[in-house]
């Protein structure tokens, strides 16, 4: 019954994805078309939402539920890895039109065909587990 926690985060989650339009194939579109600020809107908020929250964790010294201190280790120096990685998920993106969470809620919303994207999703994570030892990181 531990696992209810996170249903219920989840589908809270996906009801204001779905009614903020972010996973409108659309407003995705638009996006990449340089036509509306909406998704841009979201994407600034979600980023600054996550900057304040991560300074909150590290200055005040936060603890997990069980107590344990969150520890957020800053990230390794590198340019290349961070430009190639975003030009590959801003690409799948474009061409799907859609990102990773959200295929979950179109899915879970009765777009079946969306289950070619999440089985492409799922085989391009099996694949990265396969090669990652080979790759720089």
């Amino acid at each position: 019954m531990n696992f209810i926690k996170y249903i219920i985060v989840g589908f809270v989650f996906g009801v204001v994805l779905t009614k903020a339009e972010a996973v409108s194939w659309y407003r995705i579109y638009e996006m990449f078309q340089f036509q509306s600020f909406h998704m841009y809107g979201i994407i600034m908020t979600a980023v600054a939402t996550g900057l304040i929250g991560i300074q909150i964790i590290k200055r005040k010294q936060l603890k997990d539920i069980k107590g344990n201190p969150i520890v957020i280790l800053d990230k390794e120096k590198g340019n290349a890895r961070y430009w190639i990685g975003g030009t590959l998920f801003g690409l799948g993106w474009a061409m799907v039109g859609s990102c990773p969470g959200p295929i979950f809620i179109l899915f879970g919303s009765g777009f079946w065909s969306v289950g070619i994207i999440l089985l492409g999703a799922i085989f391009g994570t099996f694949l990265y587990g396969v090669i990652k030892d080979n790759l720089p990181h």
